[in-house]
């Protein structure tokens, strides 16, 4: 029987209103990442949060124990809820994050965070890479406009090509319902 995971990568404080690096759509994707927070605690499942710190103190946003780098208060930690903190954009890179699968039986993992582009692309690429199913809820993540040789792409793309490419070889992309219906139905797909 599969076991899974919830892991609630770069949901901190910089990424909102107010922060040094506001995402588009971050409170919305929030929200939907707290309800998955809510159903993995109900289930036992085993959450992970990520949490990228910075130690160069003129880093543009995570800077190492600032209010920025905290974990924002819509998915905060429960006390026996590991919080692995990263320096890299991959949350598998130099970290302990697949040890604490492993050490939990874990096969599949669910993922919601920041940013589409990087750190959700990231670790759900080493994911896939390192055997675990993966599933990336979609209306759970969120990104920022990007700009390439004199172009702005706008977030609500940058994150469906993200998707689109995450969907086509590397994992499920379902949306928060879809996930919590597939939960409640005992881990079946509909």
């Amino acid at each position: 029987m599969a076991r899974q995971a919830l892991i609630l990568v770069d949901l901190q404080n910089d990424y909102f209103a107010g922060g040094r690096f506001p995402l588009v759509g971050i409170d919305d994707a929030a929200a939907n990442a707290a309800r998955l927070l809510d159903a993995a605690r109900k289930a036992g499942d085993l959450v992970v949060h990520v949490q990228h710190q910075e130690s160069a103190p003129d880093a543009p946003f995570f800077v190492a124990d600032s209010p920025g780098a905290e974990i924002n208060p819509a998915v905060s930690v429960s006390e026996g809820e590991p919080v692995v903190v990263k320096e890299n954009i991959s949350a598998f890179r130099d970290t302990d994050l697949k040890a604490i699968l492993d050490r939990h039986g874990i096969t599949d993992v669910r993922i919601a965070g920041a940013m589409s582009h990087m750190c959700i692309d990231a670790v759900t690429r080493a994911a896939a890479d390192l055997g675990f199913g993966a599933t990336v809820v979609h209306d759970a993540v969120a990104t920022v406009d990007l700009e390439f040789n004199g172009v702005t792409v706008p977030a609500r793309q940058v994150h469906a090509a993200f998707m689109a490419a995450l969907a086509f070889g590397y994992a499920s992309v379902l949306s928060t319902d879809e996930v919590l219906a597939e939960k409640k139905a005992g881990g079946r797909r509909a």
